[in-house]
């Protein structure tokens, strides 16, 4: 019996922890997992390649699953918009947000008044964390603060993530 419980919980934690490979429903974020992803204009690598992205945690949008025998491929929007194909496996389940438009308040708490920790420039990319009421807890190398989820790529209005 204690054999089949260390089973079930390995595959509980499995499942818990599966990357951004592991089919979902679509749309849903995900960040780029290595330091260069190729986009491609169909699901293969037999496809043209229109983009290489060189930066790692870069946030995208799945918006298409696609299985093939020996790979699955994920057709993603990038932040500018643009559309292609890129192998799951280059993709990760981290959640991480560009900031977007001007320089940004990173504040103490998530809320208009609340102080202002840090400023974060247009195309700083950090770690996301605790988003509610238009708010998300923010995170750049360790610096930390509240920035309004309007002025950053990487999260759905009024989502709300642990």
């Amino acid at each position: 019996m204690k054999r089949r419980a260390f089973g079930l919980a390995l595959v509980v934690a499995i499942v818990a922890s599966a990357p951004a490979t592991a089919a979902r429903k679509t749309p849903y974020w995900a960040s780029l997992a290595a330091g260069e992803v190729m986009m491609r204009t169909g699901p293969g690598r037999n496809f043209p390649a229109v983009w290489l992205y060189k930066r790692r945690n870069l946030p995208v949008k799945v918006v298409k699953l696609y299985r093939q025998k020996t790979s699955e491929w994920r057709r993603i929007q990038d932040p500018d918009g643009s559309e292609g194909w890129v192998q799951a496996n280059l993709l990760s389940d981290r959640r991480t947000a560009l900031v977007v438009g001007d320089t940004r308040p990173m504040r103490a708490r998530p809320e208009p008044s609340a102080p202002i920790l840090w400023r974060a420039e247009p195309g700083v990319v950090g770690s996301l964390s605790r988003c509610s009421n238009g708010w998300c807890n923010f995170d750049v190398n360790g610096r930390a603060g509240f920035v309004e989820a309007a002025h950053v790529y990487g999260v759905t209005p009024g989502e709300i993530l642990p």
